[in-house]
């Protein structure tokens, strides 16, 4: 069985202050990019095997596919620890850079293993939010408002197709850093349609030259997704896109054209 995790950028991000549970209060608009891993899943013999094709990927209990597996295991009433299964990921999500593909991989995971033993939707639902705050937008798909630490979504009607442009930076930022940044600003709501991105862009410049790159090149919108380091730029068409790609592009820059998915297409191409 091969399944889809597609990425998401944040529209917007803002953080509302500190929960008494440790978490952020959030008020987020996730999109589903084009942009995706495929997960192989397979029957072996012996113990569950998890591998990617990114070295840089971990392929041990880190990695939150491991504790989608787990987690659906048990809900399926299975014993023991999870055997008789292989899953391999193919990476094309840039890791550390706010686009999700590790929540993604995780709720691919969990859709195709749900479908196959028959878990309860509702049961799916609470496992996602027990792996990850992320985890259950990506069950969803589309554009989604997500409240409370962002796992509580709302679904919108799907905002217009867009061509987008990533700029990924050579480094990755820790979601953790990002919002221990932000604690300690004490900035609270900022003029920018993500709230951390000044603290990040405060320390990796890079991040505030490539929105203003993109901005130049004519992006409707161009913003840092997540806690970053990934930047977007919406564009009304793919040529305009093609030629933002052209006019960013520089020795060791990585750029990547992908576009938006409605949660229709996200949920029929999931799982193919």
């Amino acid at each position: 069985m091969r399944v889809r995790a597609f990425a998401k950028i944040n529209r917007s991000l803002r953080v509302l202050g500190l929960r008494p549970d440790g978490f952020h209060e959030l008020r987020t608009v996730f999109q589903s990019i084009a942009l995706h891993d495929t997960l192989t899943i397979r029957h072996v013999r012996g113990p569950f095997q998890l591998t990617c094709d990114d070295p840089s990927c971990p392929s041990d209990r880190s990695n939150l596919v491991w504790h989608a597996v787990g987690q659906a295991w048990k809900a399926a009433g299975r014993r023991g620890a999870p055997h008789g299964l292989a899953i391999h990921v193919e990476k094309r999500i840039p890791m550390s850079a706010g686009l999700g593909g590790g929540s993604s991989d995780a709720a691919a995971a969990l859709r195709a293993l749900s479908r196959t033993w028959r878990i309860d939707p509702a049961r799916v639902r609470t496992i996602a939010a027990s792996i990850g705050a992320d985890v259950p937008y990506f069950l969803e798909g589309g554009t989604v408002l997500g409240v409370e630490r962002g796992d509580v979504l709302f679904p919108l009607l799907d905002a217009p197709r867009a061509w987008i442009v990533l700029a990924i930076p050579s480094f990755g930022v820790s979601t953790s850093d990002a919002f221990a940044w932000w604690d300690r600003s004490k900035r609270g709501r900022t003029p920018f349609a993500n709230d951390l991105e000044p603290v990040v862009a405060r320390r990796h410049p890079e991040i505030a030259r490539l929105v203003r790159a993109l901005n130049r090149a004519g992006a409707s919108q161009a913003s840092m997704s997540g806690s970053g380091s990934a930047v977007f730029g919406l564009f009304p068409t793919r040529r305009a896109a093609v030629a933002a790609v052209e006019s960013l592009s520089r020795p060791g820059r990585r750029l990547i054209l992908t576009r938006t998915v409605d949660r229709a297409a996200c949920q029929a191409l999931a799982a193919k």
